[in-house]
């Protein structure tokens, strides 16, 4: 692990783990309800089914470690059944992107001391089992619990517990590996590169304009940060229409959509608009804005849809 610090503390990683049970070769059968007709909505035909369990892992670490630094440890040292993916462990190729305490975050970049859960000392509930609502203030408890856990970073004591678990709305492979070729296929489908209509521009004389695709600082700037997108899935795993299980594009696909519609050198604006106006394109989005929070890259991606919807109602 990584070490920034002197103070060494104890956290708990639990884990939510899984394991695909083996597929199983079925007979064919004769009869006309051997075979199952297939749905036109897709159906859970891809779902894999098999073991899943929450496990626990102890590690002694510092606050400033990396939960990839973690499970890299555990992989090294404790457990090396244990499955996850990473790739740069920079931020930059959003690789090891999983659900930390239920928020989608990447595993390289957050850090312990800012997921840990410290577990109340105090029961607040009465005998009975029920919560009390008179003599507590949830203000004053959440306070206290930020207090105790700064206090256990600075003394080095038991920090408490981070989940960890495979990213939302997708199907899971094992482990923490999730599935994000259903968000790959959708980004592929709406034509991710830029289109032009194939005429040169020329000046007044009739020579060809060899400065066309120049774009100034101003065109440029609209659609430089989208095109920082690394395809991780965060947005799409805090989006509760997407990782809802209902019919939509994504938000993924829209910021790759937007990233071109904005480009000054793209010439298939309304094309692209008309695609994504569908009742599983931009019509589908609740403009909940979730998917804004944990952007590794640091894009809007509610604002960025917001425009989106904007410009298919314009149009």
């Amino acid at each position: 692990m990584s070490s920034h610090s002197s103070v060494h503390a104890t956290v708990t990683l639990r884990v939510h783990r899984f394991t695909p049970r083996p597929a199983r070769e079925r007979k064919h059968s004769s009869s006309p309800f051997g075979k199952r007709a297939s749905s036109p909505f897709g159906g859970n035909s891809n779902r894999v089914r098999g073991k899943q369990w929450v496990q626990e892992y102890r590690l002694l670490v510092h606050p400033e470690d990396t939960l990839l630094d973690c499970l890299l440890t555990i992989k090294r040292d404790i457990d090396p059944t244990l499955a996850f993916r990473y790739s740069c462990g920079h931020g930059i190729c959003g690789s090891d992107a999983v659900a930390v305490n239920g928020t989608p975050t990447l595993l390289c970049s957050a850090q312990v001391g800012q997921w840990v859960q410290r577990l109340p000392d105090v029961d607040y509930h009465d005998d009975e089992g029920f919560r009390k609502t008179g003599d507590v203030d949830a203000d004053d408890d959440a306070n206290a619990l930020e207090k105790d856990t700064e206090q256990a970073i600075a003394e080095g004591d038991d920090l408490g517990v981070i989940e960890i678990a495979a990213l939302p709305g997708f199907p899971v492979k094992r482990d923490l590996i999730a599935d994000i070729d259903p968000m790959l296929e959708q980004i592929r489908k709406l034509k991710p590169y830029l289109i032009h209509d194939g005429a040169l521009g020329t000046k007044a004389d009739g020579r060809i304009d060899v400065f066309e695709y120049l774009q100034n600082p101003e065109q440029l700037a609209k659609y430089e940060l989208l095109s920082n997108c690394i395809a991780c899935g965060v947005c799409e795993g805090a989006c509760p229409v997407y990782a809802g299980g209902e019919a939509f594009v994504g938000p993924a696909a829209l910021i790759n959509q937007a990233r071109f519609i904005n480009d000054s050198r793209d010439t298939a604006t309304q094309e692209r608009l008309d695609a994504l106006d569908t009742a599983d394109g931009i019509q589908a989005c609740q403009s909940v804005r979730a998917c804004s929070r944990e952007c590794p890259r640091g894009i809007d991606v509610g604002e960025e849809i917001w425009q989106l919807i904007a410009q298919v109602k314009e149009r």
